[in-house]
């Protein structure tokens, strides 16, 4: 039984980072900051300022029965634009998948420290994680630069009359859930390139394509020995 727990030191630094990038990718999902809409008129939105997220959008006001209002936005709703409905679809699949590949990553660096017998799952799991932690960046990399792109170029929004929000705010600004985002997506992307570049994933591949018979048992030795 080969010992390899002293080759995965930067896939567990990949699982550590994958489970702190998940959370915020969680957190960012619910957040309602991705976009800040600056009112002139403030009669209504007491504090000037109104948030724009995926789901909903809230403002303060002293003038309406509740303090912070809310209203949700519905992936069907007509005046959404398209960077809303497909971020609330990619968003959700960039947890789920975040998910999963915490578990495939716990269950790999699981066969590394305590048990290599079978080399097949190894590398099956490792390979799952790294392309499910990619997959998972790209999922939520999407929505978050497109809605960023929107929020840059000023583009405005036709809320309904219930939403109390202007056709159009004096400036935008880019919005916590954003900034948090993208630093999520990019801290999982690199977990998954950590998992994806595991040396004994690769060397197994090689043992595979070439036959036992046609490489020495020492030489397989002395290749591990060195890592």
């Amino acid at each position: 039984m080969l010992y390899l727990a002293h080759t995965a030191h930067r896939q567990f630094l990949g699982l550590m980072l994958g489970v702190l990038a998940w959370i915020l990718i969680v957190a960012t999902a619910g957040l309602n900051e991705w976009r800040l809409w600056h009112v002139s008129d403030k009669s209504i939105i007491t504090s000037g300022v109104a948030w724009v997220g995926i789901w909903r959008t809230c403002f303060y006001s002293h003038v309406l029965s509740r303090i912070e209002n809310c209203q949700s936005i519905s992936i069907s709703d007509p005046f959404a634009p398209a960077e809303i409905p497909v971020a609330q679809v990619l968003m959700v699949l960039a947890v789920l998948c975040g998910l999963a590949a915490n578990i495939s990553a716990t269950f790999a660096m699981r066969m590394v420290y305590f048990s290599v017998e079978n080399r097949r799952h190894i590398r099956l799991f490792f390979l799952l994680t790294g392309t499910l932690y990619v997959f998972t960046a790209l999922c939520s990399l999407v929505p978050l630069i497109w809605n960023m792109s929107s929020v840059l170029n000023n583009r405005t929004i036709d809320f309904p009359p219930e939403f109390h929000l202007p056709a159009a705010p004096i400036w935008q600004q880019v919005g916590t859930a954003i900034v948090v985002g993208i630093f999520a997506s990019i801290l999982i992307f690199i977990s998954g390139l950590f998992f994806l570049s595991y040396r004994y994933v690769w060397q197994t591949l090689i043992d595979h394509v070439i036959q036992p018979h046609t490489k020495p048992t020492h030489y397989i030795f002395i290749q591990w020995s060195m890592i």
